[in-house]
């Protein structure tokens, strides 16, 4: 059973990088993480999280382990797509109801939606899980 939870916020820099972090923390040690895709800064992440254990550790502080952390990663559009990669972008906006150009736009990170049209992706987002989850092989 996960007995910590991290909210850890994924997003694009203005440099084209990627960085995830929280306001989370064990002791004085923050989590944080960078790179040039969103999978190597979540791995920069989590060695970040067991950096921080093992500081613990070294000062006799009872923490939990890595694997009694639960991560819940919140993503911007652009860090979404990037990790997410095997989704046809254009047969995204087709599902969810928005502009293939648009969507393009936003997956690139040159423009950003709307509350309206966030809300859009966000319900096709979910509703693909749901029927991911609905389905068997």
């Amino acid at each position: 059973m996960k007995n910590m939870k991290v909210f850890a916020i994924v997003e694009k820099g203005s440099d084209g990088k990627f960085s995830v972090y929280s306001d989370a923390h064990l002791g004085n040690s923050y989590f944080g993480g960078f790179g040039d895709s969103v999978a190597s800064a979540k791995a920069d992440f989590v060695l970040s999280i067991n950096e921080a254990i093992a500081e613990q550790v070294a000062d006799g502080k009872s923490v939990p382990g890595i694997d009694d952390i639960a991560i819940e990663y919140r993503y911007d559009i652009p860090s979404f797509f990037n990790y997410f990669d095997f989704i046809n972008v254009s047969k995204f906006a087709e599902y969810a109801g928005i502009n293939e150009s648009k969507m393009r736009a936003y997956k690139s990170g040159v423009s950003f939606p709307g509350e309206k049209t966030t809300a859009k992706i966000f319900k096709a987002v979910r509703n693909i899980g749901a029927e991911f989850c609905a389905s068997s092989l």
